[in-house]
């Protein structure tokens, strides 16, 4: 992988972090002000093991001290991020950071969420419904967004050396690995956009803002950003079983071809107007994964078809799928 991926990859990671602090700090701070003619001047914030409120804030605090707190804790987040890839020559493993931030936020949108559902329309904060359904699926909300956000980050550590040189002999029955990745920033932002009014429609349904047409439009643009995030990063790794090519930041789906299967690879220059388009393309050059106009790894399999991804140092890819071709030919 190259060093330039490295810090691209770097560099997204922070773009991605840095739109989820500013939209989950916009919907704590903003869900409670619309609402604010519907709630009472003490809002309900602590409920008992009986299920009824036993604590209440001001309004002004219920609303802003969720948000001070999530700011504090991105700051700290982040700048103990930023020391560390300092220590670390620009590179260093993400997946905590991604986990508390990801974990962290749902938790208190979700918590911002009940707690305002809980006092809608009501006169007195004692009066107050219940949020234990709403915790419990906040939890759980949570929790899958921490999986994921682990899984991402343990994707991303991974780090293979460039194979040292421009010898391409590959002795018989040695092992390999050549790992290169790319992304769209672009296909990033709308995806992180689709997120952010994802968890605000969520939000606002949780909270009783809204009917349930909201649900509707938050699946979709849930769907839309799954569907973004998919075309948006790429990871292609040739090793002696042949080729793997893998989408999106959890690494699925995935395309994997054997040597057996290939006929030649080469490195050729594609843009985004000949294939018609950014993401994964078909077109009458086969099927290209776009994320970038430029160097493209291609591959034609035995059957005739053939396949591109937009990766760096492709001439080295090319030529190692190729050496291992002729040494299966043999």
């Amino acid at each position: 992988m190259t060093g330039r991926t490295e810090r691209g990859n770097g560099a997204l990671w922070s773009a991605g972090a840095a739109i989820w602090v500013v939209g989950v700090l916009a919907l704590l701070v903003s869900f409670p002000l619309v609402a604010r003619d519907r709630l009472p001047d003490r809002v309900a914030t602590h409920w008992g093991t009986s299920g009824d409120p036993d604590s209440s804030m001001p309004f002004w605090a219920a609303a802003f001290f969720p948000a001070l707190l999530w700011l504090a804790l991105a700051v700290a987040v982040l700048l103990t991020l930023w020391r560390a890839r300092r220590r670390a020559g620009g590179v260093a493993a993400s997946s905590w950071a991604g986990v508390t931030l990801g974990f962290t936020g749902v938790t208190l949108l979700g918590a911002q969420a009940s707690i305002v559902r809980a006092n809608l329309d009501r006169t007195d904060w004692r009066d107050a419904g219940s949020v234990t359904v709403w915790v419990v699926v906040t939890l759980a909300g949570a929790v899958a967004v921490g999986v994921v956000a682990l899984l991402i980050g343990r994707r991303a550590r991974v780090t293979v050396p460039p194979v040292p040189g421009t010898a391409l002999e590959i002795p018989e029955g040695q092992r390999f690995v050549w790992l290169s990745r790319a992304s769209n920033r672009w296909l990033h932002l709308m995806a992180a956009v689709c997120g952010i009014v994802t968890a605000g429609a969520t939000v606002a349904a949780m909270g009783g803002l809204t009917g349930l047409h909201t649900v509707w439009s938050a699946a979709t643009f849930a769907l839309a950003t799954v569907a973004l995030l998919a075309c948006a990063s790429v990871q292609a790794r040739v090793t002696e079983k042949g080729l793997e090519v893998a989408l999106g930041p959890l690494g699925w789906p995935t395309r994997r071809w054997t040597a057996d299967a290939l006929a030649s690879a080469w490195a050729e220059n594609r843009t985004a107007m000949q294939v018609g388009g950014w993401g994964y393309r078909l077109s009458g050059l086969g099927t290209t994964v776009m994320l970038r106009g430029g160097e493209c790894l291609v591959i034609r399999t035995m059957k005739g078809k053939d396949f591109a991804v937009s990766v760096d140092d492709a001439e080295r890819g090319a030529a190692l799928l190729n050496s291992l071709i002729g040494q299966r030919a043999k």
